[in-house]
């Protein structure tokens, strides 16, 4: 009980005492005995307040020794941390405003105002199939496709920006290492690819007026020239593009690419210019024998596209292209400029070309001019593209008759898939094409999501023969390939594709000989497709 309640117990038994003489007055001498007992009552409760009052004494003080003693202590780290604040020691780094994200699980540090960012992508498009291969003769070259495995496309690098307006990425490709032993080294095989720097560029998209949209860049780089090249490896409906893409865009443009040049788009509109060199893998030597001096080619490409007709669940693409090879690839020993036209058979397993040209002699430049189209509706897409080629040869002939004449190539595809999950492809104004599969319900063990599952077809074209029965002339042979897909997004980074392809190669030994050393086979692949 506290001394203040025992207090007012006290009053109040005082109060009763000082009523009691008057009541004792009216009640006779029995009111004694109460009275005493009253007073014994006082007694005792103001034994208890006295008692009380001084442990509560004794507490303040011991409250105010404590609270002193709190007081010197704050002081004395005070004047430690003061101190310290002399001597350079290691400490814990204070909050710098940076944010940790994961965006579609790719790990992503940016500043807190979101100007400054640095990302880390990859991605591993692993390729296990074999070929049925059957030459028309024994003359055929080759007699033999290789079935196996390749490592199509192994890339880790990181992409950016810092200030908000300034683009970069730094991107190298392992993958296709084994393709060719060296790709155009001595000793390699023919056709082979080699690892090397994919993207190493810097870009600027500050110019107000444009909204962000305009990029100006320059440095290696993918080309977005032609829809096939700009839609992203990780998004086309086929292990391959078609080989007249891969035909026309190794020219001048290209994946690996050294270019320089700006773009612009809206939601309908997409234009882009650039001036191009060498890949990224040329020779950088005149002395070099096998061959010399790759590197001082250069050209041009320029692509318009739009996306004139769309609604919620529909779109139409049309656009044209054109590339321009002004300095074609020259051998600084002999001044010999040639070129050669040649792909696999829209599957790399196997490095060997079935259709080549060989090296065009003389070459003193080329040309390409195409057409493109696509239209989606719901689940379905639809897409091709046609295109025509002139090279030029009239280098190093001297005087009349100026050379041999041009030659003329020409080649397409037309491709349908169809999402059988109900996604759709969507279209990305930034590059002019169509994005690839989010699933709407990944596939899940525990959740019971199925992914998405799409089929799609293609039929490819290309002509590498002009001026068959003359001197003048190159058999590079015909070649059509009939391909179907199956392709399993499992979530939005993993993807399998099962491609079977069927192709038909016409080819005559040489432009004055229509001996028949073509060939037919039959593929099946499967990619096994990692992205973030």
């Amino acid at each position: 009980m506290s001394a203040k309640r025992l207090g007012a117990i006290a009053i109040g038994i005082a109060g009763a005492l000082a009523a009691v003489p008057a009541h004792a007055q009216s009640a006779g001498g029995g009111s004694d005995a109460e009275i005493a007992l009253l007073k014994q009552q006082l007694k005792m409760l103001e034994q208890k307040l006295d008692k009380l009052q001084k442990q509560t004494n004794v507490n303040t003080a011991t409250a105010a020794s404590a609270n002193a003693s709190a007081k010197a202590a704050d002081a004395k780290a005070a004047r430690v941390a003061t101190a310290n604040a002399a001597i350079p020691v290691k400490g814990p780094v204070a909050p710098s405003g940076v944010v940790v994200t994961m965006p579609n699980n790719r790990p992503t540090i940016c500043t807190a105002d979101e100007q400054n960012c640095v990302a880390i992508t990859s991605r591993v498009h692993w390729d296990v199939g074999g070929y049925d291969y059957r030459p028309n003769t024994a003359g055929t070259s080759p007699q033999k496709l290789d079935s196996g495995e390749n490592t199509r496309r192994a890339r880790i690098g990181v992409v950016g920006k810092f200030f908000g307006d300034w683009n970069y990425a730094l991107i190298y490709d392992f993958g296709g290492s084994s393709d060719g032993f060296g790709g155009a080294a001595p000793g390699s095989l023919p056709g082979g690819g080699t690892s090397g720097i994919e993207n190493a560029y810097l870009s600027y998209t500050g110019f107000k007026p444009f909204g962000g949209r305009m990029a100006i860049e320059a440095g290696i780089m993918d080309l977005p020239w032609t829809l096939d090249e700009s839609t992203s490896s990780n998004d086309i409906l086929f292990m391959e593009r078609a080989s007249v893409g891969i035909i026309a865009q190794n020219i001048a443009a290209g994946d690996f690419r050294s270019a320089a040049g700006a773009r612009w788009w809206n939601d309908q509109f997409w234009i882009g210019a650039y001036v191009t060199g060498p890949t990224s893998g040329a020779i950088h030597s005149a002395s070099s024998a096998a061959p010399a001096g790759t590197s001082e080619q250069y050209g041009s490409v320029v692509r318009i596209a739009g996306n004139p007709i769309s609604g919620k669940n529909y779109s139409v693409h049309i656009g044209a292209d054109a590339e321009w090879l002004i300095q074609p690839p020259r051998n600084q020993l002999t001044q010999a400029q040639t070129l050669t036209l040649s792909d696999r058979p829209e599957l790399r397993i196997d490095p060997t070309t079935l259709i080549s040209t060989g090296a065009i002699a003389n070459v003193s430049g080329a040309q390409v001019y195409g057409v493109e189209a696509a239209a989606t509706y719901g689940s379905f897409i639809a897409q091709g593209e046609y295109y025509w080629f002139n090279i030029d040869r009239s280098a190093n002939t001297g005087l009349p008759p100026f050379g041999a004449p041009s030659l003329k190539f020409d080649g397409g595809y037309a491709q349908v898939g169809y999402v059988l999950t109900g996604e759709q492809h969507l279209y990305n104004p930034a590059t002019a094409s169509y994005t690839g599969i989010k699933p709407k319900d990944p596939f899940s063990l525990a959740g019971g999501g199925l992914g998405a599952w799409e089929v799609a077809g293609r039929v490819s074209t290309i002509d590498l023969n002009d001026q068959i029965a003359q001197a003048t002339g190159i058999a590079g042979g015909r070649q059509t390939v009939y391909t179907a897909a199956l392709n399993w997004y499992v979530n939005n980074n993993v993807r399998f594709m099962l491609n079977y392809l069927h192709g038909d190669i016409a080819k005559q030994a040489s432009a004055t000989s229509n001996a028949d050393v073509g060939s037919k086979f039959d593929a099946v692949a499967l990619r096994t497709q990692v992205a973030f």
